[in-house]
């Protein structure tokens, strides 16, 4: 009888071509992603610290015995749904590799939009004080430091530990004009005077955290989920960012598609002006901007 060849998963036998780890890697992944080679490939090439193109120069290269055993571990955590970002411990946003750990959510690209909507507004040469509550990983600050390193800015978090990791990703990246403070949104900033106050806050409601809960389980709940309706940090931080802009400083949110219509009442109920929500690439209402003249 013909004996039935393990898998990856099941053996860490030196005897696999980055081809044929790759090929087992695709059908492992099948049932978790619509990207299964690529997914595959990201993960081998984090195994190996090399590119993706390395893959395919030396498709016919063999593993050793410790990678194989760490591929092989990299895809049995995928096959638990754990996200890429947290296995590879990186994240690319906005063109800088940040590292990200369970104690920080993962970037997402829909919050480019908001470091987009800032520096389209303000060139380079303008000298700008700006801050960025609720850091996490240190995406927002750390774009915006490396597009206008002119530029001061403030970024605050909560957690301790994704403090650590935002300043783990300054350090890496060289960027020296971020300043980082724990504490609760704009409670945590030094002083006030603000040009610029921007957040990713947690938007996601109590009632339908259900929805949501499956996808993202490896992520700190803390920065995902806001009261019932999802709102009670954006309230937080449009009341309390009043006291810490410039006069006519802007104040940018980031929310949920389906909330356009009800930040745009707590900006108003708040006397803001100059209140409007941009549209991600997809065309859905992901972040509201205004202004506030004491």
């Amino acid at each position: 009888m013909k004996t039935k060849k393990k898998s990856l998963i099941e053996t860490a036998q030196p005897t696999e071509t980055i081809k044929q780890a790759l090929a087992e890697a695709k059908n492992l992944l099948s049932v978790v992603t619509d990207c299964p080679l690529l997914e595959a490939e990201i993960l081998l090439a984090h195994v190996l610290n090399t590119s993706r193109n390395y893959l395919h120069t030396w498709n016919d290269a063999r593993l050793n015995e410790e990678q194989i055993r760490e591929y092989a571990n990299c895809l049995s955590r995928r096959r638990h749904h754990e996200p890429i970002a947290y296995i590879t411990e990186t994240k690319e946003f906005y063109s800088l590799q940040l590292q990200v750990t369970p104690d920080t959510l993962i970037p997402r690209p829909e919050t480019e939009l908001l470091v987009d909507s800032i520096l389209s507004d303000h060139p380079r040469e303008t000298l700008l004080k700006v801050a960025d509550l609720g850091t996490g990983s240190g995406a927002i600050a750390l774009a915006l430091a490396h597009e206008r390193p002119n530029w001061e800015i403030h970024a605050t978090d909560d957690s301790e530990c994704a403090l650590k990791v935002a300043q783990m990703n300054a350090r890496r990246l060289s960027i020296n004009n971020v300043s980082f403070h724990q504490g609760n949104w704009c409670a945590a900033l030094p002083s006030d005077g603000f040009d610029i106050i921007v957040s990713n806050p947690p938007y996601i409601g109590e009632m339908e955290w259900d929805i949501y809960a499956e996808n993202l389980a490896f992520e700190p709940r803390s920065a995902l989920v806001s009261g019932l309706d999802g709102l009670d940090s954006i309230h937080t931080i449009i009341h309390s960012a009043k006291q810490y802009l410039k006069s006519g400083g802007q104040l940018l949110i980031e929310h949920g598609f389906l909330q356009g219509s009800a930040v745009r009442k707590i900006f108003a109920a708040c006397a803001y002006s100059q209140i409007h929500s941009v549209r991600d690439l997809s065309g859905q209402e992901r972040a509201t901007i205004a202004r506030y003249f004491p």
